[in-house]
């Protein structure tokens, strides 16, 4: 925070105060990590304890989803006592984001191109072509409607901003629903995680993807809740903005590697 002290002479220099801020919600979300990650898993898969899984997912859910809405409103909200230093926070965090999506590409091309067997491998089901697709076109204008957006707010066009922001999530809403949609056509056809190796990339990498989405877009419902309190901060919105087209960009990688080849 940034305090002007006028001087003997009357001119003013500014001079940098410690501003104290807290909140609850990395610990939230470090709790709610704890107890969805290694808690729930571990119950379910190693130790098979339906209920125990049931009790630390029940725990780990709530304290998970409150922690990123309270992160995402704080981001959303409050104007930072650094400045200009989202843009790189942001930068920082789409180099990791990267390199975990590389790390889950090189497990599934070293699976790929080591196996003896046919690809996709016995048990998988006719996967759509088309609905891929048709998911890409729809994220690829869901990038297109919330650019619209930035520039109805950077000509302080506040209907023109809130219309095309609500577009923005009912398309991506729509991308979601295009997810479950196949999701439960295939666990219908009985083609879960477990059935073979195919199956395992396939729900790794495409839901890992649908998480992404799905936080990018309660990140918009922040912004819009923010903006018609009248609290909004317009660098959160650019900052959006660039974690969603990079959301765009990734999935064209995970289509063309799960769906194509």
């Amino acid at each position: 925070m940034q305090d002007s002290i006028t001087l003997a002479g009357g001119h003013e220099s500014p001079e940098h105060h410690h501003h104290w801020e807290s909140s609850w919600a990395p610990l939230a979300v470090a709790f709610g990590a704890m107890f969805v990650l290694p808690l729930t898993f571990s119950s379910l898969l190693i130790y098979k304890n339906m209920l125990l899984g049931i009790v630390c997912a029940g725990i780990g859910v709530p304290l998970l989803l409150a922690g990123v809405a309270r992160w995402i409103h704080e981001g959303a909200t409050q104007h930072a006592v650094i400045q200009r230093v989202s843009p790189i926070g942001i930068g920082v965090f789409i180099v990791g984001e990267v390199l975990i999506f590389l790390g889950l590409f090189v497990s599934y091309w070293t699976l790929r191109l080591s196996t003896g067997v046919a690809w996709p491998p016995a048990g998988t089901p006719e996967i759509s072509k088309v609905l891929p697709l048709i998911m890409t076109a729809i994220l690829v204008t869901s990038s297109f409607t919330y650019h619209h957006a930035e520039t109805r707010l950077a000509a302080k066009d506040r209907s023109g901003f809130i219309t095309w922001l609500v577009i923005s999530i009912v398309v991506g809403a729509l991308f979601l629903g295009c997810t479950t949609y196949e999701y439960s056509h295939l666990f219908h056809e009985g083609f879960t995680p477990g059935t073979n190796q195919y199956s395992a990339a396939f729900y790794s990498l495409t839901g890992f993807h649908a998480s992404h989405v799905l936080l990018g877009l309660l990140t918009f419902v922040a912004i819009l809740i923010g903006f018609t309190t009248s609290k909004i901060n317009p660098l959160f919105v650019m900052v959006a903005g660039i974690y969603w087209h990079f959301v765009d960009v990734i999935w064209f990688f995970v289509a063309s590697q799960v769906y194509f080849w």
